[in-house]
Parts: C-alpha cells; sequence; structure tokens
C-alpha cells in the first residue's frame, strides 16, 4: 500500500504513454507544437508494463491511460492487454481524443476495458476546429457515438475557456441529456508550453455552477467518493450526469490518491509540482525492482500537502510545461 507523508492512500496511476498528439487544442500547446522527446526518451511497452506491474504491487489498483493522445501510439494495445491480466487491477481507463480509437473499439470491450473519457471541448464544428486547429469532428462525433451506443462508460471533458466556448456548455448537456454520460466541466489550467499564464480565470468552478444551473434549475447534487475530483450533479430529466473539476482552484486536494508516470518516466506526485522521481533512468541502469519500488517511496513520501505548496516548488517555471508532456 502507498502512503504519502500526509497519511493520503494513493491508488490511482495516471500513466502517460507518449507525449505526442495529433490535435494542436490551443489551451494545450502552442500553435507551432512543442519540441517532442525523442523515441529513445520514452518508455517502452514492456518498460510500461513493468512500471505498471511494480504499482500494481504496490498497492495501486486503478489505472488511466494517458498522453499527449494515447491512441497515436501504435503498440498502445500490447500495453492495454498486459494491464488486463494483472491480478489486483479492478479499473483500467483511457483518456482519449476519440480520433484514433474507432479500429480498437471491439477489443476494449474484449479486454473489458469500458470506462473511456473522451476530450471534448465543442459540439459545434467551428469551435470545436478552431480549438484544436484541427478537422476531425466528424470522426470524432462517429467515434464518440459508438462508444455510448456500445455501452462504455462515457465521461466527456469539457475545458471551459473563456471566450470560445462557452456558448457551448448549455447545448452539450441538452444533446447528451438521452445517455448515460457524464459530462464534466473543468477549470481551465495555464499548461501551454509557456505561451499563456494568468493567475485567475473568470470561469472557475462557481461561475460554471451558475450559469448551468441558471439553465437548468431543476437538479440536485449527487454524493461523490471522498476521492472524486469533481463535484457532481443530475438534471431531473436528463439520463446521465454533469460534474465540474476545479482543477485551478484545487479543492480536492486532502483527498488527493493519485499520482502520474509521464511517458518519459518522470514521477509526478502532484500535476503543479516538480518531478519527484525519474524510473527510466532507474529501469536503464540496474533494473532493479527493488531499486524501482525504493524510488516510488521516495517520491510518494516527498508529496506536497497541496496544489498550491507543489507550485511553490517550482513557482517561476511551474506553467511553462504543455499538459500533453505532463500527463493530460
Amino acid at each position: 500500500m502507498l502512503i504519502d507523508n500526509h497519511n493520503r492512500q494513493i491508488n490511482y496511476l495516471r500513466l502517460a504513454v507518449t507525449d505526442r498528439c495529433n490535435l494542436r487544442c490551443n489551451y494545450c500547446m502552442p500553435a507551432e507544437g512543442i519540441d517532442f522527446v525523442k523515441n529513445d526518451k520514452l518508455l517502452t511497452i514492456d518498460e510500461l508494463i513493468q512500471v505498471g506491474r511494480i504499482l500494481v504491487g504496490q498497492g495501486i489498483d486503478k489505472i488511466r491511460i494517458t498522453g499527449g493522445e494515447p491512441f497515436v501510439r501504435k503498440d498502445l494495445m500490447v500495453l492495454l492487454r498486459a494491464l488486463s491480466q494483472m491480478k489486483g487491477l479492478n479499473d483500467i481507463s483511457v483518456t482519449t481524443n476519440a480520433t484514433l480509437i474507432g479500429p480498437h473499439i471491439d477489443e476494449l470491450k474484449q479486454l473489458g476495458i469500458k470506462n473511456v473519457n473522451v476530450s471534448l471541448d465543442s459540439i459545434n464544428r467551428e469551435t470545436f476546429e478552431r480549438i484544436t486547429r484541427r478537422k476531425q469532428f466528424d470522426t470524432v462525433h462517429n467515434n464518440l457515438i459508438r462508444l455510448i451506443t456500445e455501452g462504455f462508460n462515457v465521461r466527456i471533458n469539457f475545458i471551459v475557456l473563456d471566450g470560445q466556448n462557452v456558448q457551448d456548455m448549455i447545448p452539450i448537456l441538452e444533446v447528451m441529456k438521452h445517455h448515460k454520460v457524464s459530462v464534466r466541466f473543468l477549470e481551465e489550467m495555464p499548461f501551454n508550453g509557456g505561451s499563456k499564464k494568468f493567475t485567475d480565470i473568470k470561469w472557475n468552478h462557481r461561475a460554471i455552477l451558475e450559469h448551468i444551473t441558471k439553465a437548468f434549475p431543476n437538479f440536485e447534487k449527487l454524493e461523490s467518493p471522498a476521492t472524486s475530483t469533481s463535484v457532481n450533479f443530475k438534471i431531473r430529466g436528463h439520463a446521465g450526469t454533469f460534474g465540474i473539476i476545479p482543477s485551478f482552484s484545487r479543492t480536492f486536494c486532502g483527498s488527493c490518491n493519485r499520482l502520474r508516470v509521464t511517458a518519459t518516466g518522470d514521477v509526478i506526485t502532484c500535476l503543479y509540482g516538480k518531478p519527484k522521481a525519474n524510473l527510466r533512468q532507474v529501469i536503464r541502469g540496474n533494473n532493479s525492482t527493488g531499486d524501482i519500488e525504493q524510488a516510488i517511496l521516495k517520491a510518494v513520501g516527498s508529496r506536497a500537502k497541496t496544489g498550491f505548496d507543489a507550485q511553490e516548488e517550482h513557482a517561476v517555471t511551474v506553467f511553462e510545461n504543455s499538459m500533453t508532456s505532463i500527463g493530460g
């Protein structure tokens, strides 16, 4: 069991498999992209499996595969097949932009991997293409509908961007009200490869809730697990739910149960914090299971209490990374 220095149990791993993405969302990276790491700096599939197996042995029972865009990686299904066989791993999920998942939907279902988060910041073609800087709307829409109709547990992650997609918040709830889908609205975060910085946001979790409940006054707050990052609600007459994730306000730090390992092997104990270790270096050094376990334990044992404390570890450079390089 992994227990951090603030007595929080860590049982949830966000495992990034690549820093590459086939979209260029304007809140995630600059238009020209970022300097993606060379392939030899990425963890191989065998190394990712090794990291997963060790962490499951240490008490991780939920792994979410992230990127970049995970399905950019051609050998991703090899990893997912291996993870699906690990005893003690109860929940495997994937976060994707849904552009490349189509050919893999059948096998994902066969493997029992049915929890899929789809990053979708607009249901309007023009807005979608402006934000993503790519023309993939039809592909995303078709794959999303297929995931829903084939019984996947779909959560839509919608980052609220002032001046860009606020007008689509109510319409996406209207479109999804007949489906058992959770639409989750996230506060914007200033990770964008250094091209955007801010110290405050207009659309914080309170403003988002006020905007939604003006349109849908008949709603109720739902009970959520203590470790949930989202505050969840049900609108009367809607088959699904909606949630709000205060990712910038960071109101959920006290119960955080998450650990991140980036595609290059960095261990990140908080999205806003510095890497605490690099597992790639350990694996390619001695490749000792004991050394890898100790590196993880040391990282977890020096965890910041809150995201604000973590930010202070490198306050000058914290937002110079792109979200795609730190695991989405």
